[in-house]
């Protein structure tokens, strides 16, 4: 397992810093905006360009307004890329009430556990196919 997180150590290139935006309404999937600059070649000026990133939130701990950071992770579902790292500033109700973010030696645990109970269930349909 160590190496799964050394792997996943080493895919985390940057983390990005946002606020969320929208909460609540999907599953375990919060939208966070992360501010960004774009300049414009004919004006001579820079404009606010904001990127917004649906972001996997394991125990939907997340509410909107709370300034986040979060890390590239696996392909959770076709668009969510990303998954939450800590709350850096929350809004409205405080942390310690609130469901706790798993770190990332946590969800590797998981996402194996669930691959192995994956790996049992097609071999059990295998030898079934045989039979």
């Amino acid at each position: 397992m160590s190496s799964q997180v050394a792997k996943a150590a080493r895919r985390v290139t940057h983390e990005l810093h946002g606020v969320v935006v929208s909460a609540g309404l999907m599953q375990k999937t919060v939208k966070v905006r992360v501010g960004g600059q774009k300049w414009n070649k004919v004006i001579n000026k820079w404009f606010a360009d904001p990127k917004h990133y649906l972001v996997h939130d394991p125990n939907s701990s997340l509410r909107t307004g709370d300034v986040v950071s979060i890390v590239p992770g696996w392909p959770t579902s076709k668009h969510k890329r990303h998954v939450i790292k800590n709350i850096i500033a929350p809004f409205g109700t405080p942390v310690e009430e609130r469901p706790p973010i798993p770190t990332l030696e946590e969800r590797i645990a998981e996402r194996e556990a669930k691959r192995a109970t994956k790996a049992e269930r097609r071999m059990k349909a295998k030898e079934e196919q045989k039979q």
